[in-house]
């Protein structure tokens, strides 16, 4: 009896060791993991979701897209549009006049999907102003769809409040996105690498890590935007000057340190200078936006050492009126950081 004991014992001893193991594994690779708040997460899910910016000629919305065919009426004018290649006469029957109203009207009912591939069908203007009204408003930074992901990717999850360590297989865009958007605030991801994607030229490359697979994401963000026709940035020394801002995520390499700028506020004037005032602390520096190796960036300085962990030659990933994301790469040992200013 005492023998078949302790092999039970060692068993269960084992089969524990198995799983801190595995969980070790995906936490102590930090370069790999990520949790849902990390910049990789938000590139994942943009490159992986439905595409809604395309049709914003239809609609206005990068909430969801209209499913085609659907026929519209702009300016007393029927049209069918059957494919993407229709938006260009909507677009052009907008532009006929300039003492029209330019408004998109819809011939119900119609259907609409969503970012996590849900459709619903849509029978009246009223009904469709309320989803509208509860999308709020675009952050300014849609799809990236030039580009695609080559499935099956094997992904490690752990789950840090109930020690649960898991493997999924990702099959899918849809499935992906939708795993992306339901992961909690406790649970951490790794990708088995290697993984397949096809880039906007349409070759086939292999990734082999979470810093490849963002630098292959974040350079082609302008090839999609170019091929998206959502419209062009405005430009970035007129959005920077405009306003104040504040950090809204800030990470230094895996450490997020969002918190230590909490209550500062950032004006950046149109001569290169700038001030960061929190309560009764002011706080002079520079910026430089500058071209280099072909990276748009933005270099900071400050005075004094309070804010020394942001003065970097910044790499611009994208913007938006209210939104600015960079990054910045150690020539060193290669760490990377992530600064992102929004509007107040």
């Amino acid at each position: 009896m005492k023998t078949s004991f302790y092999i039970l014992l060692g068993f269960v001893f084992l089969l524990l060791t198995s799983c801190q193991k595995e969980e070790e594994t995906i936490i102590q690779d930090n370069t790999q993991s990520f949790a849902k708040t990390s910049p990789i997460a938000s590139l994942l899910a943009r490159t992986s979701q439905n595409p809604t910016s395309i049709d914003n000629i239809l609609d206005n919305s990068s909430c969801f897209s209209v499913v085609l065919p659907v026929t519209v009426i702009v300016n007393s004018q029927e049209i069918e549009v059957t494919n993407q290649a229709d938006y260009q006469i909507v677009q052009d029957a907008i532009n006929e006049f300039s003492n029209d109203d330019d408004i998109v009207n819809f011939i119900y009912p119609i259907t609409i999907q969503f970012q996590n591939f849900q459709t619903l069908v849509v029978q009246t203007p009223d009904q469709l102003d309320d989803i509208l009204d509860d999308c709020g408003d675009d952050d300014g930074f849609d799809e990236i769809d030039c580009i695609a992901l080559v499935y099956p990717i094997v992904i490690n999850v752990y789950d840090s409040n109930n020690q649960i360590a898991d493997t999924v297989t990702i099959t899918s865009n849809s499935m992906f996105f939708n795993f992306l958007a339901n992961m909690s605030s406790a649970t951490f991801v790794a990708i088995s690498y290697p993984i397949s994607a096809v880039n906007s030229n349409g070759q086939t490359i292999t990734i082999n890590s979470n810093s490849q697979l963002e630098d292959f994401i974040e350079d082609s963000i302008d090839d999609c935007d170019d091929n998206s026709g959502g419209g062009s940035n405005p430009d970035f020394s007129e959005v920077l000057t405009s306003g104040t801002w504040y950090i809204s995520y800030f990470q230094e390499d895996d450490d997020i340190e969002t918190d230590d700028y909490a209550g500062y506020n950032f004006t950046f004037a149109s001569n290169g200078t700038s001030i960061a005032v929190k309560n009764a602390t002011t706080i002079n520096g520079t910026w430089e936006q500058y071209l280099d190796s072909g990276y748009n960036k933005l270099e900071l300085e400050f005075n004094g050492n309070v804010l020394d962990e942001i003065e970097e030659d910044w790499r611009i990933i994208e913007f938006s009126t209210t939104v600015i994301k960079l990054k910045h790469v150690s020539g060193g040992d290669g760490s990377i950081d992530y600064l992102t200013f929004t509007k107040n």
